[in-house]
């Protein structure tokens, strides 16, 4: 859910630049139903008019998956490399927009000016092509804004890091380096993703049944990996899951992507012995709807797993995602499918900077002042203890916190309120409005929904009824509850005041304590009630 903001002017009147717009992803736990969740952007909507542009680093869900959903509110062009633009495009087309508002950006040393700010990018290896550092200049110095990165000098697909190119960048000098923060507690190396190819050639090589992979699709360079060891091992490939088609499309497209291995479509795949097949599915994270999860459900498009095929995750488990993961490996080991992770470190490497790599960014730009980003609290906080230990300034700088960045030292200048957005259906809505909170409560606690009539003289017109949902049927006595909520209610009615019959407010509240007090008394719930109350003209 990235979405920085770049300042640059008198106080109150700065001209704006945004630096990426991103998604995170809800989970039943905190944000049932949810289908995405955006950044808070009121405060820059509110400053639409002082934005000169929109800085998009690399193609991931969460730095561009909000194009095309918060544009509108911003107005500025967005400006992004060539595979980047792609995608954003596409987003903003997706939500009835025209793509003309993205331009493409040509790599360092072109530049792009922007009120204030001149801005390049400049090519850094990631685990998604074309991926880009920002040089962000003004009359205050240059800042500069990694994205996400790693120090991979053989990629396999995208540039590799140029450590002359990024030594060039900084010569000048650099006044702040604002640092993906990732990785900071691996103290190792981090690996290229040219080490893994023989370990997943020869795993598929060994494999007797059908072998299906999954990895995330914005890994074009391990997509690309998993694909030819197929084809070594003399297997077709198939690809399942529209974000895998839709990333290999774009990459070829882009012109990234080059002597991918012929694919098969789905039906033609289940023609294909067993043996002579690799599955490249989407599903990497657990997700509900995708592949991976169909396949552990039984089929998808045709296909099914069986005994002796092989299931390969080559990628990490994002915290948060362990149950959905762990459940379709489950699935799948029930099946008698072999299931291989990544726990002994031969099938995967993350995209983002370890320790040592970190610590020669640092070498590399020798900024003065290090801003910590893209990590829990406490990666930004051993990040910027890191920088700290090599005499550099630095600053935790969480969600809302304006720094100024024009001293020796890094200085909060203003909190702005920030907070979190939920598309919820084709719906917007705030994280504060209730409407989540409102589900969490029903799914905890379930529903009891009561009717009543009332008569033209004020009077009841019988007891009321009610509708459970979520709830058991029956309550501790072995009465129906229902049974036992209506004549709790009807008692009630035959002794209350008239005064309370005769105010709608003072009915509903009181119903709907008694209906919740009966209700834990029989069963142990406090359920939502709604209280629905007519009167007969």
């Amino acid at each position: 859910m990235n979405c920085y903001v770049y300042g640059y002017g008198p106080e109150g009147a700065e001209r704006l630049i945004v630096v990426d717009l991103g998604v995170t992803f809800p989970d039943m736990d905190g944000s049932p139903g949810v289908d995405l969740i955006f950044p808070d952007i009121s405060w820059l909507a509110d400053r639409r008019d002082r934005i000169d542009g929109i800085f998009i680093t690399h193609a991931h869900e969460d730095h561009v998956g909000a194009v095309g959903h918060l544009w509108e509110r911003l107005g500025a062009p967005v400006h992004a490399r060539a595979f980047t633009a792609h995608h954003a495009r596409r987003k903003m087309e997706d939500q009835g927009y025209s793509g003309d508002s993205v331009r493409t950006a040509q790599p360092w040393p072109e530049t792009i000016q922007a009120g204030p700010f001149t801005v390049g990018f400049v090519p850094i290896s990631h685990s998604i092509p074309e991926s880009s550092g920002l040089v962000i200049d003004s009359p205050a110095g240059r800042v500069i804004h990694t994205g996400d990165f790693k120090i991979d000098h053989t990629p396999l697909v995208g540039e590799p890091f140029d450590e002359a190119l990024w030594a060039e960048v900084a010569r000048p000098g650099v006044q702040a380096l604002v640092c993906d923060s990732t990785n900071v507690f691996s103290p190792h190396q981090g690996r290229s993703e040219a080490t893994i190819g023989p370990d997943i050639t020869r795993l598929f090589a060994g494999a007797r049944g059908m072998v299906v992979a999954t990895t995330f699709a914005s890994n074009v360079a391990r997509l690309k990996t998993l694909a030819e060891a197929a084809q070594s091992a003399g297997r077709s490939v198939c690809l399942l899951g529209r974000a895998m088609r839709r990333m290999v499309e774009a990459g070829v497209e882009a012109g990234v992507l080059t002597d991918f291995p012929k694919v098969v479509p789905p039906e033609e795949a289940a023609q294909i012995p067993r043996e002579n097949l690799m599955l490249l599915v989407t599903g990497s994270q657990g997700e509900r709807r995708a592949a991976s999860a169909q396949l552990a459900q039984g089929k998808y498009m045709g296909l099914k797993m069986k005994e002796g095929d092989l299931f390969l995750f080559s990628s990490k488990t994002i915290p948060g995602n362990e149950r959905g993961v762990i459940r379709i490996m489950n699935a799948f080991s029930e099946m008698g499918v072999d299931v291989v992770d990544d726990s002994g470190g031969l099938y995967h490497v993350s995209g983002h900077a370890n320790r040592p790599d970190l610590m020669e960014m640092h070498r590399i730009t020798d900024p003065k002042i290090v801003i910590p980003m893209h990590g829990e609290h406490r990666h930004l906080r051993e990040h910027a203890r890191l920088a700290q230990e090599s005499g550099r300034a630095s600053a935790i700088a969480v969600n809302g916190m304006m720094l100024d960045l024009t001293g020796a030292t890094p200085k909060v200048a203003e909190y702005i309120e920030t907070g979190r957005v939920y598309l919820d259906g084709k719906i917007q809505i705030g994280a504060l409005d209730g409407i989540v909170r409102d589900r969490i409560r029903m799914a905890l606690n379930g529903h009891v929904t009561v009717t009543l009539l009332i008569e033209e003289d004020g009077t009841p017109l019988g007891d009321p009824w009610c509708d459970v949902k979520g709830l058991s049927e029956t309550g501790r006595n072995n009465v129906p509850l229902v049974e036992v909520l209506e004549n709790a209610l009807g008692g009630f009615l035959q002794r209350a005041a008239d005064k309370v019959l005769a105010d709608d407010d003072l009915l509903e509240k009181d119903l709907r304590i008694i209906a919740r007090r009966t209700t834990e008394n029989e069963i142990g719930k406090k359920p939502e009630v709604t209280v629905v109350i007519s009167r007969l003209e």
